[in-house]
């Protein structure tokens, strides 16, 4: 009988200290991490110009293609300053052809004036000066009637441009998400509230905060997909395309944009889907049976072989791949292990092989 123990005993002895090898390859997994879906583009409509809502050609939920008119303004006192910039230009558009004609005349007067001066004693000698005298005058009266004119002209562009404010048009393809205005209200620039909300939700935005430990395997182009409550039995795709490069400061977490196409309406800003991020290392990872790995209330080890002697190495754990898992810590790949490692191995005690 105690040959028989003894048997047993070294048997147990010889299971206890196989060894292991740590390995070295490529981990990825998926965990679920929570989104946000926003709009690629939104933008609150404001008055550029003080005037009165007179229409509103579109209600929430409307679909608007860019340069739709939605608003439509009036601000009678801006078509009188327009008229009258129309009116100051057409009188400063006659000054110039007038001026013009005078030129003209003073320039044939002098024409006719210096080719009868080349017949001795035809002209007096002053006649010609004066004549001179008079076209300069004439064209410096044109110059000046030329700039009032454009000055004029001018203004009433100015004065058009503004009133072109007074109608409002979708800057880009979207969905009016709110509207805050009726007819007969009076908005304008010094007013914060905006006259309508609108959004595009045929491509959307999915912001993801990515745990710091997870953001160095994030890849660009990368395709990812996610599900939301409101259509549980679906399963939606994205594409990773911005990076904050950055970290919160309160949650240490990295935001990560991925594009979405909506091609069916069925998705909406504002949803909070769930998102299977892939994991990946940005380079090969160590691995260990799970079984080699001693947690107690002070340290976290494996025990490996040097040169026969048991040796404590602290590190960290990571994910779990079947029967192994991500070891952190001063290994390297090859190094052996104990493949069932306890705290009864003390360190530089002897291991059989």
């Amino acid at each position: 009988m105690v040959i028989v123990a003894g048997m047993a005993a070294a048997a147990c002895r010889a299971q206890d200290s196989s060894l292991a090898a740590i390995v070295s390859r490529p981990v990825s997994r998926t965990v679920e991490l929570p989104g946000e879906m926003l709009p690629f583009l939104a933008v609150p409509l404001h008055a550029k110009v003080p005037g009165y809502v007179d229409r509103v050609m579109v209600d929430r939920g409307s679909v608007v293609k860019q340069g739709d008119l939605l608003v439509e303004l009036s601000a009678p006192e801006m078509a009188a300053q327009v008229a009258e910039a129309r009116a100051k230009r057409m009188g400063a558009e006659a000054d110039r052809l007038q001026a013009a004609a005078q030129l003209a005349a003073a320039e044939s007067t002098y024409e006719r004036t210096r080719t009868a001066a080349e017949t001795a004693g035809a002209i007096a000698g002053n006649e010609l000066i004066q004549a001179e005298k008079q076209g300069e005058a004439a064209r410096a009266l044109l110059n000046s009637r030329v700039q009032a004119s454009q000055a004029a002209e001018a203004a009433v562009r100015a004065l058009e441009d503004l009133q072109r404010y007074l109608k409002l048009t979708a800057p880009f393809d979207g969905v009016v998400t709110e509207r805050m205005v009726h007819p007969g209200a009076l908005v304008g620039p010094g007013n914060d509230t905006a006259l309508l909300v609108i959004q595009q939700v045929s491509h959307l935005r999915l912001v993801v905060p990515v745990p710091e430990e997870d953001v160095g395997g994030i890849v660009k182009g990368a395709e990812v997909s996610f599900e939301v409550p409101a259509w549980p039995e679906r399963t939606y795709q994205g594409t990773i395309a911005r990076l904050s490069h950055a970290l919160d400061q309160k949650t240490r977490t990295m935001a990560v944009e991925m594009d979405v196409v909506n091609r069916d309406g069925t998705l909406a800003p504002g949803m909070y889907p769930s998102v299977k991020w892939p994991v990946r290392r940005a380079r090969p990872s160590l691995l260990a049976p799970k079984t080699s790995v001693v947690t107690t209330t002070e340290r976290t080890f494996v025990i490996r072989d040097r040169d026969g002697r048991a040796e404590w190495v602290d590190v960290k754990k990571g994910a779990a791949e079947g029967d192994l898992v991500e070891v952190m810590g001063n290994l390297t790949a090859g190094d052996r292990v104990l493949r069932r490692a306890t705290d009864e191995t003390r360190e530089g005690a002897a291991l059989r092989p």
